[in-house]
């Protein structure tokens, strides 16, 4: 069935001139604000560990939890935002995440701390596809790839600069009264999108299925979303693994780094694939072409992360500069969201978006704990445990000369 836009004319235009914009900062600024608080633990994994009493497997079981509830999430979040559209469900979703990440500042004992950390995945688990929702319904479909590249991109900028400083503001503060602040943040952040996020005119102008499921049965009968989501996984598996939790430890024990330099350089991987981003989504809708584009950011991406983690180099520039580069490879990644989306209809936006999101993040429940296992085994080989990292991008590039080049009409006037 068709539903019935929600107001037409020049009235309409006119209302609205202020409301794309708005939508699209608060959602941006929502993700940037997910991803600090779903990267936060890396911040002080030794004060975490010892105050809750973990084990490096345990730490990595506690920061995974976050995923837990985030990756299965996302086909329910993908199914919610394509029938009912995205304000009603992205505003108190940043109640929750900012709650939770309060909650673990606040958690006595660890059970509790799980408890606020699982909250927070659940309110993330919005923020990234809701983001891509309102590009897509508020804005024209040649801008999307380009478009979803500037929101992932504030959020890895946004993170790059918050990672230093919050590492610097645990070492000082203290884990508990930074996090508190995180959720203190977000309480604000909520406040301002529940007065100026506005639903999307267009988000009612589309065919709905008439089963509730019927976009998530059509999103899985496509081998070509499935091999999507999977190279998308194993692209991103760096910045989930690497520079969400494991990275700092990783150049203070084999790198002879400081912790806040440690930081620094991690936070390297977010200002590439913020600029990668940006970078690939523009260079994509300029030539007209993705799978190409992806497969070249995961060779080099694997050469670079390869070096960093077997290297052994104590170099402060030259290991920012490498994990800089190989953060600007992995944002090829992107495009990955761009290829599914343009083989599916219109109603099927939001579950296709979050499907895709959902295996790539869903790799965090393995890998995380894995290098935590990893290192546990190995007496904290860190090259060992962490050479997945390079042999996932590797593995990458192989299954990615298996993908389909989408033909779809806004791009074909690029194509040569």
């Amino acid at each position: 069935m068709t539903d019935t836009p929600r107001s037409t004319g020049r009235s309409t235009r006119q209302s609205t001139s202020w409301k794309a914009p708005a939508a699209f900062a608060l959602a941006t600024l929502f993700f940037l604000f997910e991803f600090i608080s779903r990267i936060a633990p890396s911040t002080a994994t030794t004060a975490i560990t010892q105050d809750l009493d973990l084990t490096k497997a345990g730490l990595g079981v506690f920061s995974s939890l976050f995923f837990w509830v985030y990756a299965p999430m996302q086909i329910v979040v993908g199914l919610l935002l394509d029938r009912w559209g995205a304000r009603r469900f992205v505003v108190p979703a940043i109640a929750f995440c900012a709650g939770g990440m309060a909650l673990m500042g606040l958690a006595p004992n660890v059970v509790i701390a799980s408890l606020g950390r699982l909250m927070t995945g659940l309110g993330a688990s919005f923020a990234f596809v809701g983001a891509l929702y309102v590009v897509n319904h508020w804005f024209a479909p040649a801008r999307f790839a380009l478009l979803s590249g500037l929101v992932n991109a504030v959020g890895m900028l946004g993170t790059a600069i918050g990672v230093v400083w919050l590492t610097s503001l645990t070492e000082t503060a203290g884990w508990r009264p930074s996090f508190i602040g995180i959720g203190i943040t977000g309480g604000t952040l909520f406040v301002l999108a529940l007065f100026f996020y506005r639903e999307a005119p267009s988000a009612g102008d589309t065919d709905t299925h008439p089963n509730p499921i019927g976009p998530l049965k059509q999103v899985i009968k496509s081998p070509q979303v499935w091999l999507l989501s999977l190279v998308g996984a194993l692209i991103y598996m760096p910045i989930n693994v690497y520079g969400g939790l494991w990275g700092n430890e990783e150049l203070i024990a084999d790198h002879a780094l400081s912790a806040v330099s440690a930081e620094t350089a991690v936070s390297m991987v977010f200002w590439g694939m913020a600029a990668g981003s940006v970078l690939w989504g523009a260079v994509s809708d300029a030539l007209g072409h993705r799978k190409w584009i992806v497969f070249a950011g995961a060779v080099a991406a694997t050469l670079f992360w390869g070096w960093v983690i077997l290297g052994g180099s104590s170099n402060m520039v030259l290991i920012s500069a490498a994990l800089f580069l190989g953060g600007l490879f992995c944002g090829a990644q992107m495009l990955t969201f761009a290829m599914a989306k343009e083989g599916q209809d219109q109603s099927t936006v939001g579950t296709v978006t979050a499907f895709v999101n959902m295996i790539g993040i869903g790799a965090a429940l393995v890998f995380q704990p894995l290098v935590g296992w990893l290192l546990d085994l190995t007496g904290g080989n860190h090259a060992l445990a962490l050479s997945a990292v390079p042999i996932c991008l590797g593995l990458a590039a192989l299954m990615i000369l298996a993908l389909k080049e989408p033909d779809q009409p806004h791009l074909r006037g690029g194509r040569s």
